[in-house]
């Protein structure tokens, strides 16, 4: 009932490293011999933990989903957080991992509870403006839940 609608938030990616040139092609060389998993498995090195959520959040290195151009692979290892892309027409490769977004507050479902008195002899419901706030046009207007 309450929970219908919700969704469970989906993950953000941060950048753990990002290589170009001739580190890049050390990597890339790494592929071709010892598949993707091994360079995920090493450029994991780079991974700080909370040090690197804080450069990433600090330097704009977020993304909604992961940031891929046309010439690029994209490797994810299932089990772990990190995705791999990489592209050999430029020479770059990038680590990213999952950085979920903050959970939401966890609903607590009641059961109804049904009034003793009918409809009609209930008391209106509590004006929830402050006496601050009661000058605006919309102050004291009732509000039923």
């Amino acid at each position: 009932m309450f929970d219908e609608g919700l969704r469970t938030a989906e993950p953000r990616w941060i950048s753990v490293v990002f290589l170009q040139g001739d580190e890049a092609h050390a990597v890339l060389g790494m592929i071709d011999l010892k598949g993707a998993i091994a360079a995920i498995e090493h450029l994991q090195q780079w991974d700080y933990g909370d040090e690197t959520i804080d450069a990433a959040l600090t330097n704009g290195y977020v993304y909604d989903r992961i940031p891929a151009g046309r010439t690029d692979r994209i490797i994810e290892d299932d089990g772990s957080p990190y995705a791999l892309t990489y592209s050999k027409p430029f020479s770059y490769v990038s680590l990213l991992r999952r950085y979920p977004e903050e959970p939401e507050p966890n609903l607590v479902r009641t059961s109804r509870v049904t009034s003793p008195q009918p409809a009609q002899s209930r008391q209106p419901a509590a004006t929830w403006a402050s006496t601050r706030v009661q000058s605006s046009a919309n102050a004291g207007q009732a509000v039923s839940l």
